[in-house]
């Protein structure tokens, strides 16, 4: 059949069958927000017949092209790709193709690309281009295994060309089958990419990457996330090395090496900086000080089975404290506080179960506080140790806390899927908000603001006068990280691989850097040099700059 036969009895089955509207069912975008039409195309694609001209109206549009390979994103391309490969081989062509999985699989071989790619040129293809984004990821995906994309190939394009600047700029074709000028039931090519609202574009430029060996993939949680100071830059790694890079190249200036921890557990606790010490926790139950220059112990405490925790510094009382964990019967977990510079033990409270959470020092107030597995969040005086209230009316808390002290409120996340805020003196709860999955990720408090991320895949802005939600931004997968305030801009990782910049009063998207792996961690930045350290959770480390405007 012709091509031009084809494409039209494709064009009507996809009208009278995968175009549905708001009348015939409740249609929602991320937001909630109601759409107006909806093309079901996967729906249609695998319908006997459908498969086979699609198939060929790609394989007509692309059989010119010589030394490719085909591939794309689970599980529309999976279908897409292979019907290529078959049309290719009736036309005596050997063609090689791949899927990418939405996230590196947490099993087996832990692939986040299937199939073997070639040092050929990629063609990725999908049902339909929109926004783009998943695509984006792919590309970068490649990118990192060597591969080039040099096109992409869709079904439907839902705007013009000239939307898709990353594309571009990258020197990617992008063809379509259809546009929504095909379909006039949806009114034509999405109009909302004016210049003034053109979407974000990445800008960044990468000056280096560090990785370290042996990354548990298989652990999807928040790991160790960087600090900085004015020379070099911390984290520690799955394989239990604490490291120390210089921010100028990458370099190695030193690494500390723990020697076991729990299965593939070794670091995860964030270090601390305090007057030329490193602090931090491992999974070994050790407690370590460590010079920042050199990396040799200052002193250690082994009293631990385990920690997660990452610890926190009140450097005006010359605390540091951090969570404990045991493997007893009787006694699981609880908060210790030392003496930074000796490692003096100051004083100590055991809790019901092992805690994780990460304390936080509030100076204004005197007060540390910390969570526990069972739910529970305590507040203890912080020279003396003294409890000055329990909070137990929530679930698992893995993650810290951000303190209002204006307003004298504390707040945290809580695998009860709540934003829980408390007054600071009392432990008494003012706000409850509830979410739609478990919270893993830390508040950040920011002039009157509370800003956190999701796993249901949001990030939210609060307005902590009124307790009421300010915006929120849906990202394309769950966010562990924690946000950061940097140069009037909201800066937060999602499982995405996607660094979002925020305008902290919209939540509009100003800018992006997109890496291929999961963002789980909280960035670093230098205000000196202007250099941003973000972490994936493969224990990568990206020293990246911002491009001049």
């Amino acid at each position: 059949m012709d091509s031009e036969l084809i494409k039209e009895a494709l064009r009507k089955e996809i009208s009278s069958f995968a175009f549905v509207t708001k009348d015939e069912r409740e249609l929602f975008d991320p937001d909630g927000k109601e759409f107006k039409w909806f093309i079901d195309v996967k729906g249609v694609m695998l319908k006997p017949g459908n498969l086979n001209k699609i198939s060929t109206l790609l394989w007509d549009h692309l059989k010119d092209r010589r030394n490719f390979q085909i591939g794309g994103l689970e599980t529309v391309a999976i279908a897409l790709a292979s019907g290529i490969v078959m049309k290719a081989a009736e036309d005596g062509r050997d063609l090689n193709a791949f899927y990418v999985r939405k996230s590196r699989k947490r099993d087996g071989m832990q692939r986040q690309i299937e199939g073997a790619l070639t040092e050929e040129d990629v063609v990725l293809v999908d049902d339909s281009l929109n926004s783009g984004k998943s695509i984006v990821r792919q590309v970068e995906a490649l990118k990192a295994e060597g591969s080039k994309v040099v096109e992409v190939c869709t079904l439907i394009a839902f705007r013009d060309p000239s939307y898709y600047g990353y594309f571009t700029n990258n020197g990617i074709k992008v063809w379509s089958v259809f546009t929504l000028e095909d379909f006039p039931e949806t009114g034509g090519l999405l109009k909302d990419h004016l210049p003034h609202s053109s979407p974000p574009q990445p800008a960044y430029t990468i000056e280096w990457k560090f990785q370290s060996k042996n990354p548990a993939y298989e652990l999807v949680v928040p790991k160790s996330a960087p600090v900085c100071d004015d020379v070099r830059v911390y984290f520690g790694a799955d394989n239990g090395a604490m490291w120390a890079l210089n921010q100028s190249d990458g370099s190695v200036a030193w690494s500390h090496q723990t020697l076991r921890g729990a299965g593939r557990k070794r670091i995860f606790s964030s270090p601390a900086l305090h007057d030329g010490t490193l602090f931090f926790g491992a999974y070994d139950g050790n407690f370590y000080a460590l010079d920042t220059v050199t990396g040799i112990k200052k002193w250690i405490n082994f009293e631990s089975d385990w920690i997660g925790s990452s610890p926190c510094v009140a450097s005006d009382l010359g605390l540091v404290y951090v969570g404990l964990e045991f493997g007893l019967w009787k006694k699981q977990g609880g908060i210790a506080a030392f003496d930074v510079q000796t490692g003096e033990k100051k004083w100590w409270h055991q809790v019901e179960t092992h805690v994780h959470s990460s304390p936080a020092y509030s100076r204004k107030f005197g007060v540390v506080v910390v969570g526990s597995r069972q739910g529970h969040v305590f507040a203890f005086d912080a020279q003396s140790g003294k409890h000055r209230w329990s909070y137990t009316d929530s679930t698992d808390v893995k993650g810290g806390f951000a303190f209002d002290e204006a307003r004298g409120i504390v707040a945290f996340g809580a695998w009860d899927a709540d934003i829980h805020i408390l007054d600071i003196a009392s432990g008494r709860l003012v706000r409850r908000l509830h979410t739609y999955k478990p919270i893993y990720s830390n508040p950040l408090i920011q002039n009157g603001k509370l800003y956190m991320g999701l796993l249901d895949k949001r990030i939210v802005c609060i307005n902590l006068e009124t307790k009421d939600l300010v915006w929120q931004y849906m990202t394309q997968s769950r966010v562990f990280a924690t946000p950061e305030f940097i140069n009037e801009s909201l800066y937060i990782g999602s499982n995405d691989g996607r660094l979002y910049e925020l305008d902290p009063a919209t939540g509009a998207e100003k800018s992006y850097l997109q890496l291929s792996e999961r963002i789980v961690n909280k960035v670093a930045y230098n205000p000196k040099t202007k250099r941003l350290f973000v972490p994936t959770y493969a224990n990568e480390l990206y020293c990246v700059v911002k491009k001049d405007p």
